[in-house]
């Protein structure tokens, strides 16, 4: 999955100074505002909603949308609306097994969306638990390295409850149980560790390596996916070897 973990934070990167900036805002923002809904409004009390805004801030997210965000999920502010989480499952190109992660307060118009990116790229949707299985959830804090080694990093997370770090190139990514996400976190913190995003995400037990063709294949599916207003991320178990990067990226 390092492949695909290092594809991750390229976009994470690109994400900032992306054409499409305005798009990855608003899901950054409703990402708060369902926090908020969830589980409060003081990011103090809500782990989830600091690191929804942690995220927001990393990305430039001007912060009058973020505490607008949290107003409107804490009902301090009218406005809101009622979002729903709904996961998708589908195969792409290469017989890569793809998780869409949708965030809507329209269900038909989320089904919609994804499936049209879907059979437009190359890819077939799947019946719920057919592919899901091939995922665990797991809390993933990505970092820059910053002159930091791996060593550093392992030292301070090891006790907090991380299960691994890979080495991303430019960056770390900790990977560990959900219930020790913050843990993990705050273990950074007070070694004085920065990060750039905790979440939790999906990451696949089983992997499918592709050649640059299919890489590219996958990517383009990928990117449809991602342009849907409705979907908040995906997670396929595509293996993208150093090499097949290299020539992509070239």
């Amino acid at each position: 999955m390092s492949g695909h973990s290092k594809w991750a934070t390229t976009k994470h990167k690109k994400a900032v100074v992306d054409a499409r900036r305005g798009k990855a805002f608003a899901k950054l923002v409703k990402n708060i505002e369902v926090a908020a809904r969830t589980g409060g409004g003081d990011p103090a009390g809500n782990p989830t909603l600091y690191d929804a805004i942690q995220k927001a801030k990393k990305t430039s997210v001007p912060n009058d949308n973020i505490e607008r965000a949290r107003k409107r999920g804490a009902g301090e502010e009218a406005g809101g609306a009622d979002w729903q989480t709904i996961m998708y499952e589908g195969y792409g190109p290469n017989g890569v097994a793809v998780l869409i992660e949708c965030l809507t307060d329209n269900r038909n118009r989320a089904a919609g969306e994804v499936r049209v990116a879907m059979t437009r790229n190359g890819g077939n949707m799947a019946d719920p638990g057919s592919v899901a299985y091939l995922f665990a959830r797991k809390g993933v804090v990505l970092l820059e390295k910053n002159g930091l080694s791996e060593d550093d990093i392992l030292d301070a997370v090891l006790e907090a409850g991380a299960e691994d770090v890979n080495d991303l190139g430019d960056s770390f990514e900790i990977v560990s149980e959900p219930t020790d996400l913050i843990g993990v976190r705050s273990a950074l913190q007070e070694a004085g560790i920065d990060y750039d995003s905790a979440e939790a995400s999906f990451q696949a037990s089983v992997s499918v390596p592709v050649d640059v063709e299919g890489a590219r294949k996958v990517f383009k599916l990928i990117d449809a996916l991602e342009d849907c207003d409705d979907v908040q991320n995906v997670f396929s178990n595509v293996d993208i070897s150093d090499e097949v990067m290299a020539e992509l990226d070239a």
